[in-house]
């Protein structure tokens, strides 16, 4: 354990929370624990997951941006579900980023682990980029790949994100309850 995986590990708490919260100032704080595990991700040869937190980054600046000022009437995006159709195209985009991702990693590094490092980048950026436009369907593509980065992690010897990404788990478990409680309040009578 050092000082980049517990800025990271504090960070992605708050951030979570604040996300569950529907707060704002997730964004923020996603970007600094984004920033502090690429550099760990690239010290313990996650490459895809070093790259993805760059995506992150640019995700939440966008996620900030659709939050404040997306939508229609340009007053921020509001929680919303997608239709099966587009829930199918998002999990095809999973596919297709893991199947390019993988085989990048296994073509030009020394990955041991490059399938479960591209399967959990394309659940993660497709999730991340649901979650900037507030659809509910983020959650569960988060809840998929939190019970892959577990283990990863701990293949890895990187115990503190392991138990991390439990936590994560649990509380993206409870971010899936609340907001799908906050969308049915929010429906029209």
């Amino acid at each position: 354990m050092n000082w980049i995986e517990i800025i990271g590990t504090l960070s992605g708490l708050i951030c979570v929370w604040l996300l569950i919260q529907r707060n704002i100032w997730n964004f923020p704080a996603g970007m600094l624990s984004a920033a502090m595990f690429m550099v760990l991700f690239t010290q313990s040869g996650l490459y895809a997951d070093a790259g993805l937190q760059i995506v992150f980054i640019a995700l939440n600046a966008l996620g900030l941006f659709w939050w404040l000022r997306g939508g229609a009437d340009q007053e921020g995006v509001q929680i919303a579900s997608l239709r099966p159709f587009h829930l199918g195209l998002f999990l095809l985009a999973v596919i297709m980023i893991a199947a390019a991702i993988h085989f990048g990693l296994t073509r030009w590094t020394d990955s041991t682990v490059a399938g479960w490092d591209a399967i959990t980048t394309s659940l993660s950026l497709v999730a991340q980029f649901m979650l900037s436009r507030k659809w509910i369907a983020n959650w569960w593509l988060w809840i998929a790949a939190d019970l892959i980065y577990i283990p990863l992690y701990i293949h890895k010897d990187l115990y503190l994100t392991a138990g991390l990404y439990s936590v994560f788990l649990i509380m993206c478990i409870i971010g899936l309850r609340e907001w799908q409680r906050a969308a049915k309040a929010d429906a029209p009578a």
